[in-house]
């Protein structure tokens, strides 16, 4: 179970982008960071390992995963059948808390704060997820985002305000979803995440 919670806790880090692609982690810092032991924190390192979030390179250590072209599309493919529908079969579909998350990355966009409008953009997709009302779809949806999130810092890199253009992508789903067309807007979406798939591709590749 501490393993289960410190590799959430990680998970959970990396999303946040506390951690860059390519880094090594030091098993005491980590291990000090969250309060277990070497043991446990081995533990964690391998469910993260077969998460994809990390790497394991032979006589070098534990790195943070550097996401490739083909490990975007194949992520975009699994988000392109998941989200699209969540949003057109999920019971719990709350289009107010989606208008809420969205106008907030409207709003950090006309301030100019490009990370608040990417950590908006990332609930409003975790939302999405959570449509569905499955317990099991928002852990993997945990899992998907943390290795986007790893994604997203290379292409940042490459192009610091792409994460902006998503925002308009996100208001013409939820204005479909006010008017009740919920396969129009699960198409609008599942449009987006195949075109943003190999635009993304094509950046990091």
């Amino acid at each position: 179970m501490r393993a289960q919670t410190a590799a959430q806790q990680l998970r959970l880090a990396v999303s946040a982008g506390e951690f860059a692609p390519g880094q090594k982690l030091s098993e005491v810092a980590v291990a000090d960071r969250f309060g277990i032991s070497r043991n446990t924190l081995r533990e964690s390192f391998a469910m993260l390992l077969a998460d994809g979030v990390l790497e394991r390179i032979p006589n070098r250590g534990v790195f943070i995963a550097s996401p490739g072209a083909e490990d975007v599309r194949s992520l975009y493919l699994a988000r392109a059948v998941v989200e699209p529908g969540a949003l057109l079969w999920g019971s719990d579909l709350d289009v107010d808390v989606l208008h809420r998350i969205v106008a907030e990355a409207e709003a950090h966009r006309r301030d100019g704060d490009l990370t608040a409008t990417a950590a908006a953009n990332q609930e409003f997709h975790r939302a999405v997820v959570a449509a569905a009302g499955s317990e099991l779809l928002d852990e993997e949806m945990e899992r998907l985002l943390a290795r986007m999130r790893l994604v997203f810092l290379q292409a940042e890199q490459r192009d610091p305000g792409f994460h902006g253009g998503f925002v308009a992508v996100n208001r013409a789903v939820v204005t479909l979803l006010q008017a009740g067309e919920r396969q129009d807007a699960a198409t609008r979406l599942r449009d987006s995440l195949l075109q943003t798939r190999e635009t993304l591709a094509a950046l990091i590749g």
